[in-house]
Parts: C-alpha cells; structure tokens; sequence
C-alpha cells in the first residue's frame, strides 16, 4: 500500500500560478514590512493557493508481480554432436528445479535453433525476443541459454536486447574438439554451358595439426575431379557444365581421426547452366501458307539465333534470268553442312525436297551430326511423299517414318496418342483434355508408316501425325502434316500452336524439364517433393538418402499422366539424394551450406561477450573429458552490476508491480476545506483587531 498526495486544479494551472505568485509577492512585502499578523495573513494567501489547486491524499493499493526468467534450449542439429544434447537436458532438469524454487520468479522455458528450412543459423535470441515479446523490461529478471555457443544472431550490443538484465550461457560439448571442413571461397552462380566455371575452396581443420586431405569433386553425383590438398591451402578447381538447369557440384574432404561431423566435410555450389544464343538452321523448300509460322515463333524467342534460307530458285528452274540480275543469295550450302554444321543446335527442314541444292554427302553429314547429339525437326507436306523425299536420302536412317507415297486430305482434328498423353512435349497441351480436341482442324496428313520413336499425335484413322526418335546422342522429330499454320491464323479459333512448337524445339534441344525419363527433387520449405517422369505404366520406388547418410524407400502415387510424385518432411539439412536404381536426382533442402554445420566446435567466444556487457557471462558446462557437468547455483540478486560468480550466476529480482486499487481524499472539499479557509480568515481578523 502506497501513500501520496495528487493535485486536481480548479481554474487552469497558469491562474493557479499567478495567484501564487502575487501571493508569494504580497507575503514577502508583509514580512519586510514587519507589519502585524505577517506571517498568519501568509499562511492564508497560502492555504488560498492550496485551495485551488485542489489537492489530494492518495492511497494505492499494489499487488507485486513476479521476475520473469527465459531459458532458452539450442535445439540445433550441431547440438546433436557428441554428448551436447545429453548436457543440456541435464543442465535444463537442474536449472528447472533451482529456478522453481526461487520465490517471486516465474520460469519460461523455450526450445529454439529447430530448422525450418529457410533461415540460415541458429538464432536464440530471436526466440528469446518471442518469449518476452508480452513482459515490460521492467519485470525481466534474465535469460540462461544453454546451447553449443554457435549461435548466429548475437545483437550488436546490449542494449538491442530490450532489457536490463543478465544474459547467461552454459555451453555444452567438450574444450579442445576437433573437426575438419570444406570452405568455398568464391563460387559462380551461373554458367555457360559447355564451358567451364572455376570454384575456389580451401580445406580447414580446427584443433588439428595442419595436414593432408583427399578431396573429391563431384557433378550431379558423378566424380570430375580428385586432389589431394593441404588444409589451409586455397585451391582452385575447373567443373564443366554440361546442361541447362541446376548442376549440382559438391566438393567432399576425407575426414580426420576423431572429429565431431563429417557432414561439414562437403560443400555444395549449385550453378545455373545457362546457354549461349542457341543457333538454329531453318531451311524452307518452296513457299507455302505456313512458312512463317516457324520463322516468327523462331525469332519471338530472344534467345535463339535464327539463320533461315528459303529455296526460291532451286538448280532446275531455269528461265534464262542472268545470275548478276538475281536479288537472290546463293545457299552456301558447304559452309552451313559441312564446315558450321556443328554449331547449330537443331536444324529445321520445312517442307524440303531434294532438289539438288544439297548433295547427298551433306545428307550424310546432318546424319552423322544427329548421332553426335544434333538435333533434325522435318516439318513435312505434299514433298515427304514424293519421289524427291527427304527419306530418299541418307536422312532415311534417322528418320522415325517411312511414307507410304500417299497424301490423305481430309478434315480432322489431331489428337494425342496414350503415349502422347504421357509425354512432357504433348501432355498438357490447352484444349487436348476435350473429346474431340479443342482446337481447329486440318486438312492434309501424310501417310506414313513409324518405324522407331513415339508416335505421339495422330489424325484420321490413328494415322501417325508427330513422332519423336532418338538417335545415337541426338535426337530427330516428324510432322506429318503442313497445317499447323492455321493453329497459327486462328482458323476455327486455332490451336496451341506456340506451345506446341516452342516445346518441341527445346526437347529436340535437351532441355531438361522436357525429358520423358527424369527423376526430380523439389525442396519447399521442410518439405521434399520427389516426382518421377516417366513413359512406363509404373514406377519404381525410390530411396532417398539423407546428408547424414540416412536412407528410406519411398513408394510414388500417381499425380498425372506420365508424372509420380511422393512428398516427405525434411528431418535434415544439406544435401539430400534420390535414386530408383536408374536415374538420380539431387536437391538442397535450406542453404546450399548451413552455417550451422560451418563451424560445429563449441565456443564460448560468440556469445561471451555480450553476456559480459550484461553483467552475465559464458561458461562450459564441462571443463574435462567424460559425461560429468557443473551446474552453477542460481542466486537471486536485488541489485548488482554483476550476476555472476565463480560457481553461481545470478538473476535480477524486480520489484515491479501493478495498482489493484486507489483511494483519494481531497484536502479542501466539503466541511474540512471550508474550515480551513474560513478559520485563516477568522484568525486574520482577530490578530488585526487587537
């Protein structure tokens, strides 16, 4: 209970000090004076003065709140090394006990560090911060944090931590640990591929003597590279990018004799395969309605370097025209199929015939470079069933179809084979799900019988409409028919067309996300999502493998046509792999590399300093070798500048509380406050007439 006294003026506050001011004036002129019944006329200027400013005896009645303590448990997975988590459940039950026991504070406890798999660190204080988040700093009594010391968000100073209190850490693990680690220096985030990036690593050992490691680099899950380094050392390593997409380079150390982890031992960059300007040949027979369709999506695409030539004047249209009168460039046939050929990555032939521009050897060349990994897209008319086919050339041997001579021309609508529904080329093309298909119509298809590949579209009579072959290490696709221009004019509202054309130009190019086996990994969050593209009617399991060496067989569901996909929750960070015996797949689930594996050896030099700034400090639970710890006693400090001893910490008692009630007694309302006036006044007029 607390007693004080308020005021409440009765006229404004500036009225209240005027009339006090002439009082004080008028009292100072009578006693200077000395002029009788000075100092009773003061006392009644003064108990005027009192009069309006109205005060008041006030009586509160308080009800004392408890200290808050936050101990916080590092729940990190470096905190699973050794006996560390042993430790601190050892350390926490004592605390707990002692802390309970302490009258007036009460104890919040608070797990933290857990990963979530998107921040980076082990960040205590920020779970800290959230267990106070409701207390006024006038009621924090201190924090105990029992962790392994690698603790990634220590304020700046103390005063960023909101509170004046201590701030103790018992830190688990043992002095004189060892461990070894992989540490990039500089890393690309992009490559071109086909060329080579540079990576820079060196190799550190803590609490070990400087000596030798065998280090192996590895893309995608396949060895590049072996060196033996020293520790220390920086080393600078050259890794090939072969593809578009994430490649995957982990750069491994072998370990050393005793040490905490081996999982800092690696270090994984992912570089993003970007390609050069792709080079594309498109090389178009006599004109027809739908040349440019292939011309404009080809040159929409600002990552494609389009050469095309158009057959005008083929060897046989002979009409007497001088050549030097000709706007016509002659088709450098020997420089694009024979000296250049190798840097286009798909040749385009729309609607071509043998005319005799091309020799037959240059045939042999475009088959040949397709088996070296080129790739062929024929678009075909009316001329695939000629006598000057292009199946009438050496090209017979890559391509997937052999024309019967026959061109059927009638309305139909194409549509996707089983296989075609399965295929990431065709499989969700707009307006395929609908029976029949929701696109326009064509009008012409050339007969044609497959004879390797998928077939996966077709026209009237299930007649093959696009089939897509593989060949040696490249690949070849067939369109049988010339209309897919009016998909492209919007002829009976048209047809996917862009999509359509796009996807098969970049499966012809390799592009990952188009393959028809794949095995894929997708980390959100905590989660990992493995899914399976495939042609076959099933999948295979797949076993997933974690950073810590961990294994487990997961069966896939069926998600779409062609796709399985299974999702798991992440128990880990770092590294994690997938195989079903054939393919395999790679995936980082959080930072490429965690700071809570960079440095796992337990310190008390992260945190020490701001718990010294505080009046706490940093100390080891165990100081020797084996499963023994020393629980410091916790003692209750009412004020100090330091909470800390040689075998106990302390934690600021407060004596904070919060007003249940209050009493006001004014000093100069009713009976009382008239008396008082009036009884100055009568005691002035009794000294003035004597």
């Amino acid at each position: 209970m607390n007693f004080g006294i308020s005021f409440a003026p009765l006229v404004p506050d500036y009225v209240v000090w005027a009339v006090a001011a002439a009082a004080a004036v008028i009292a100072l002129l009578l006693v200077v004076a000395r002029m009788r019944g000075a100092w009773i006329r003061t006392l009644a200027l003064a108990l005027l003065v009192l009069a309006l400013a109205n005060p008041s005896f006030t009586r509160e009645d308080r009800e004392p709140l408890s200290s808050v303590a936050v101990m916080v448990v590092d729940k990190s997975a470096s905190q699973g090394f050794g006996d560390r988590a042993a430790q601190a459940e050892a350390a926490r039950a004592a605390l707990t006990d002692r802390l309970q026991r302490i009258p007036g504070l009460e104890l919040r406890t608070v797990e933290a560090g857990q990963s979530d798999g998107e921040s980076d660190g082990t960040r205590l204080f920020t779970a800290l911060g959230a267990a106070l988040a409701d207390v006024p700093p006038e009621r924090v009594a201190g924090a105990i944090m029992l962790t392994d010391g690698r603790v990634h968000d220590v304020p700046a100073d103390a005063a960023a931590l909101g509170f004046s209190a201590p701030v103790h850490a018992l830190v688990t693990g043992h002095p004189g640990e060892r461990d070894r680690r992989v540490v990039l220096t500089s890393a690309p985030r992009f490559g071109i591929v086909g060329q080579q990036q540079t990576v820079t690593f060196r190799v550190e050992d803590t609490g070990a003597p400087r000596s030798s490691a065998q280090v192996r680099i590895s893309r995608d899950g396949e060895t590049v590279d072996r060196r033996l380094v020293m520790s220390g050392d920086q080393v600078r390593v050259q890794v090939p990018i072969p593809h578009p997409g994430q490649n995957i380079v982990e750069i491994e150390a072998s370990p050393i004799e005793g040490e905490l982890t081996p999982l800092n031992n690696r270090a994984v960059v992912s570089i993003d395969g970007v390609r050069d300007k792709l080079r594309v040949l498109l090389v178009s027979g006599e004109p027809h309605a739908g040349e440019r369709t292939w011309r404009n999506l080809l040159k929409s695409d600002a990552n494609v370097d389009l050469v095309h030539f158009t057959i005008l004047r083929p060897p046989e249209k002979q009409d007497g025209t001088p050549i030097n009168e000709l706007s016509l460039i002659a088709f450098p046939t020997r420089e694009l199929f024979q000296q250049k050929i190798n840097e286009f990555q798909l040749i385009i032939f729309d609607r071509y015939a043998r005319q005799g521009v091309l020799p037959i050897i240059y045939f042999d060349n475009i088959a040949r470079y397709v088996r070296d990994g080129g790739a062929v897209l024929v678009a075909a008319g009316p001329d695939y069933a000629s006598q000057t086919s292009l199946w009438r050339t050496p090209l017979e041997s890559i391509l997937p179809a052999e024309p019967n001579g026959n061109v059927t021309e009638q309305a139909f609508r194409a549509a996707l084979t089983d296989v075609g529904k399965r295929h990431p080329v065709t499989r969700t093309l707009e307006g395929a799900n609908a029976e029949p298909p929701h696109w326009s119509r064509w009008f012409r298809i050339v007969d044609a019988r497959p004879t390797e590949g998928m077939t996966v579209m077709k026209g009237p009579d299930d007649k093959p409409l696009l089939v897509l072959s593989r060949e040696g290490e490249g690949r070849v696709a067939l369109l049988l028919s010339d209309h897919i221009w009016l998909w492209a004019r919007g002829y009976e509202g048209g047809g996917p067309h862009i999509d359509l054309l796009r996807r098969l130009s970049h499966w012809l190019m390799k592009q990952p996300d188009l393959e028809e086996e794949a095995l894929r990994l997708f980390a959100r969050g905590r989660e990992i999502v493995v899914q399976r593209q495939t042609m076959a009617e099933t999948a295979a399991p797949v076993t997933l493998t974690a950073p810590s060496g961990a294994t487990r067989t997961l069966e896939l569901d069926p998600a779409d046509a062609g796709v399985w996909r299974k999702s798991m929750e992440a128990s880990e960070l770092g590294l994690w792999r997938a195989t079903d015996g054939k393919l395999t797949a790679l995936v980082n689930v959080g930072p490429a590399n965690p700071r809570e594996f960079a440095e796992v050896t337990s310190t008390t030099e992260v945190i020490g300093p701001l718990a010294d700034a505080t009046g706490g400090g940093a100390r080891r639970l165990a100081t020797r070798a084996g499963p023994d710890i020393d629980v410091p006693r916790v003692v209750p400090v009412r004020s100090s500048e330091t909470f800390k001893g040689d075998a106990w910490i302390g934690l600021k008692m407060r004596e904070a509380s919060v007003v249940r009630g209050v009493g006001v007694l004014p000093m100069f309302a009713g009976l009382l406050g008239l008396l008082l006036l009036v009884g100055s006044l009568a005691l002035t007029w009794a000294r003035e007439g004597r």
